[in-house]
């Protein structure tokens, strides 16, 4: 898995990323997956917007842990935007099953590489693991599942033959360039060095034809 320098920071930022990233995949009917306040539309007008989300400004507010099927039709999207979403849902196998199937073309997911955020807490001896820790009252914002970037690899792979796309594109990304001189220190083949620092991994799924 290749690496790639990263410099956004929160949703908005993350959007600009995916509007400038996937400018070429932006066409047609998109369809917007934890949409929060639709700033991909802004950014991209052209294309056939649809976003969905249990809260910010959605299109149609869907709670997609309490959702068995999505409200569309199979094929109904030329593209599926889905970025730090699914870690968040106990139906994680479900939910991305439905976003393959209402994908005619292109499927963009990003997954955060929970290693990352372990080793410091673990190297000190104190502290919390972000996002799985016991704080005081319940958290607005946690994640159900912990696994790094291989498990998101295998994941994908795992899926494609059943759910009949192809693993476009695959890449874990980071934010400082320091850690990517040290890859080639720490790990030339660059896997233990991805778990340990890469924080997501973004993947480009195409549909098959024949699907």
């Amino acid at each position: 898995m290749r690496i790639e320098y990263v410099t956004f920071q929160g949703r908005d930022g993350r959007a600009d990323y995916v509007a400038q990233r996937f400018a070429s995949h932006l066409r047609g009917r998109v369809l917007d997956v934890g949409c929060d306040t639709r700033r991909l539309r802004s950014l991209v007008p052209e294309m056939d917007y649809t976003g969905i989300d249990i809260g910010g400004d959605p299109d149609i507010t869907i709670d997609l842990e309490a959702c068995n099927r999505l409200p569309f039709d199979d094929n109904a999207f030329d593209c599926v935007v889905c970025t730090d979403v699914l870690e968040h849902l106990q139906n994680f196998h479900a939910m991305f099953a439905e976003l393959v199937r209402v994908s005619r073309r292109r499927l963009i997911i990003s997954l955060p590489n929970c290693w990352s955020s372990l080793r410091t807490p673990l190297f000190r001896g104190r502290g919390t693991v972000r996002y799985y820790g016991l704080p005081p009252e319940p958290p607005e914002d946690r994640h159900k599942w912990f696994f790094n970037a291989d498990d998101v690899a295998r994941f994908m792979s795992h899926h494609a033959g059943g759910m009949h796309y192809t693993v476009e594109s695959q890449y874990a990304t980071v934010n400082t360039k320091l850690m990517m001189r040290l890859r080639r220190l720490w790990n030339p083949a660059g896997d233990r060095y991805i778990n340990r620092f890469a924080h997501s991994v973004w993947t480009v799924l195409r549909k098959n034809e024949s699907a």
